[in-house]
């Protein structure tokens, strides 16, 4: 899996717990997004040292038909707050930078249905966040931030993040999912700023 030669690859890594009684919730988010990016191209995962799933693939299509960059897909399989050690031994094998690092995973702070992207900041208490940022020595990676609502009244976030979608939220996810893997495509492609424009637009979403 290594790169001999050549610009290492991206790393994209959506963060979720593992086990399927976790597999619909909320804090699992950055998993569905990572399964939506295979099935789009086609790659299947495999293991990577007992904490991580990853797939190899081609994302997008450049100018004139050619494929887009290589990436790595990563689903995490350690729980979310031991997150930075799979993420950071994925990179370190490939010798590539937090640069080309992209983390997408749940944010509270985010109406449900909205996608946005940013490059460093704090975690905002994020543990898998957290765990990367002390992984792999900066927080200088780029994030992928998919809205899913704060808790309706005094519901504790952590019940709230570890719950399933609502009824309704289930019926708007598959078009959150693909939006979600839409601004991965486009980082990757196009570059942060470029997406910016277009998923922080007005008529983006909401």
């Amino acid at each position: 899996m290594s790169v001999p030669g050549g610009a290492a690859p991206w790393v994209v890594v959506g963060l979720g717990n593992p086990g399927p009684q976790y597999a619909g919730n909320r804090h699992n988010v950055g998993h569905m997004v990572l399964d939506e990016l295979a099935h789009r191209t086609g790659a299947s995962f495999r293991g990577f040292r007992g904490k991580a799933q990853v797939a190899d693939a081609r994302l997008g299509t450049l100018p004139g038909g050619a494929p887009g960059p290589r990436v790595l897909l990563v689903r995490t399989t350690s729980y979310m707050n031991v997150s930075g050690g799979p993420v950071a031994s994925v990179l370190a094998m490939q010798g590539g930078a937090p640069d080309r690092l992209v983390v997408v995973h749940d944010e509270l702070d985010i109406p449900f249905g909205q996608v946005r992207l940013k490059s460093g900041g704090g975690e905002g208490g994020h543990n898998g966040l957290r765990s990367i940022t002390s992984a792999v020595g900066t927080r200088d990676y780029l994030r992928v931030r998919v809205g899913i609502d704060r808790p309706p009244g005094r519901q504790d976030p952590a019940d709230y993040v570890l719950g399933d979608f609502s009824g309704a939220q289930r019926k708007e996810l598959p078009w959150l999912l693909d939006s979600a893997a839409d601004a991965v495509e486009m980082i990757v492609l196009q570059g942060l700023e470029a997406a910016q424009r277009r998923f922080h637009s007005p008529d983006a979403a909401s």
